[in-house]
């Protein structure tokens, strides 16, 4: 089984000590491919610098999320165009909105989600999309960019199965996390998951976030890390009714024409 993560926060102080141990937990798993989540104008640069360390393994984004959408700045978005030109760098993001926490104001949020979507427009680069409790927000924002934009997922998908729907509807691609595995939150999502297109589903773990809950025997650590992604996907085709080799099969598809990836890696 090869198996790509689309989403992977790498560069998380958490990894600090056994970085290293960690990637060869998850290639021995069946990851054979990482994509480095950038967040940050320091994640940016760490992301990318672990992805021109391990070619082929590793990939990275560029972004800022939205919780840090008021230190974003002209230098901020030097950095991501800088960084856009590096062939590790695979997409624009994680950008977006988030009003759940509203760790930066809103029109903080907007301003830096236009800004790098039309860094994602001029690049030609897909976007790694963020968005929390700002549903109606998100769609104005970028719906009429669509049409310039070469390819969007939503990433770490939560929600509903109205927005679901409008999501599809719009084109994007929808990445599933362990948020799946979770029978408190996750059981609306288990019960709409076989709404996506094959053609249309990605899979990520959000490490160290979101540890499937579904593990047998329950890892000592929370920390989530790539190695578990075997395990979204076997739920994600419980859900679905369908194996976990086409599962792997469609997802590891999706990730390398969404990032544009090489046929082996």
């Amino acid at each position: 089984m090869h198996l790509i993560d689309i989403g992977a926060n790498l560069a998380h102080d958490s990894f600090d000590d056994d970085r290293e141990a960690m990637m060869q937990r998850a290639v021995d798993a069946g990851v054979t491919t990482m994509i480095v989540t950038g967040s940050s104008d320091a994640s940016n640069l760490r992301a990318a610098e672990l992805a021109a360390a391990s070619p082929g393994l590793l990939y990275s984004t560029a972004g800022v999320h939205p919780h840090h959408a008021s230190d974003y700045s002209d230098a901020s978005d030097g950095q991501i165009r800088a960084l856009a030109k590096r062939d590790e760098v695979v997409a624009i993001g994680e950008c977006g909105l988030d009003y759940f926490r509203n760790f930066s104001p809103r029109d903080a949020q907007l301003a830096a989600f236009r800004r790098q979507l039309q860094i994602a427009k001029d690049t030609g680069l897909p976007v790694f999309l963020h968005q929390r409790d700002a549903h109606d927000d998100f769609v104005e924002v970028l719906e009429p960019e669509l049409s310039h934009l070469s390819r969007a997922v939503a990433h770490c998908f939560t929600g509903e199965g109205e927005s679901l729907g409008e999501y599809l509807a719009m084109g994007l691609y929808i990445g599933i996390t362990g948020w799946i595995c979770d029978e408190r939150r996750g059981k609306h999502l288990h019960d709409i998951v076989h709404i996506i297109p094959d053609d249309r589903l990605l899979i990520e773990t959000d490490a160290p976030y979101l540890m499937p809950r579904t593990i047998r025997p329950r890892p000592k650590s929370r920390r989530n890390e790539p190695m578990y992604l075997p395990e979204i996907v076997k739920v994600v085709a419980e859900a679905r009714d369908q194996s976990v080799e086409h599962i792997a099969k469609i997802t590891t598809e999706n990730a390398r024409r969404f990032f544009s990836l090489p046929a082996c890696g």
